[in-house]
């Protein structure tokens, strides 16, 4: 029997390379100055229909696998060597956040404690349990989006790489995250076809 060798990769919450952040950063203040609610939404449910039609195309077992890949676009180094469920289980815990985060600032309050990208790491235990949560967790989003009167709050909560973010700013996150990674699972799908 031979014991898996963990690969070295950065630590969690170590970001993004400088360059690549400071780009994100300016494409993302290009995408919220251009939002509406309705586009964010609709940005959102095209990467979660993408995201449940790689998942569903998927055995269990595929999915439960760990796999290194080579870093996506706004995809921390720590991030690489994951499976489709811990996948599913790091946006479950990020999209239940960020709907607490709107719904906290939509309501006039600010919400506990930090952002942090270190925080929000998936289980290594995750099971295919995680598909139905993912589910709800996308819902409560999108719940917590629509309750909102106006998602332009005076109250902003601060993001690790992109600073204090009002309630819109949250909910045009969340798309643009959806879609980082979904491309993390067509490579975690497509290393596991090829055999890796």
């Amino acid at each position: 029997m031979t014991a898996t060798v963990e690969p070295k990769l950065a630590p969690p919450g170590a970001g993004l390379p400088a360059i690549e952040l400071f780009i994100g950063r300016i494409l993302f203040g290009l995408r919220r100055w251009t939002a509406t609610r309705d586009s964010v939404n609709a940005h959102f449910q095209k990467e979660r229909a993408a995201i449940r039609a790689l998942v569903s195309g998927c055995e269990a077992e595929s999915a439960a696998r760990r796999v290194l890949i080579a870093r996506a676009r706004g995809l921390e180094d720590s991030s690489r060597n994951w499976s489709v469920w811990m996948t599913l289980d790091h946006l479950r815990i990020v999209n239940r956040e960020m709907a607490r985060i709107i719904q906290d600032l939509t309501q006039g309050g600010m919400p506990e404690g930090a952002a942090s990208t270190a925080t929000v790491k998936p289980s290594p235990d995750v099971t295919s349990a995680v598909v139905g949560e993912y589910e709800a967790a996308c819902d409560a989003l999108l719940a917590a989006a629509a309750a909102a009167p106006d998602l332009k709050t005076s109250i902003r909560f601060p993001h690790p790489w992109f600073g204090p973010l009002d309630a819109a700013g949250w909910h045009a996150l969340a798309a643009g995250h959806m879609g980082i990674h979904r491309e993390q699972i067509v490579r975690i799908l497509r290393a596991i076809a090829e055999g890796r």
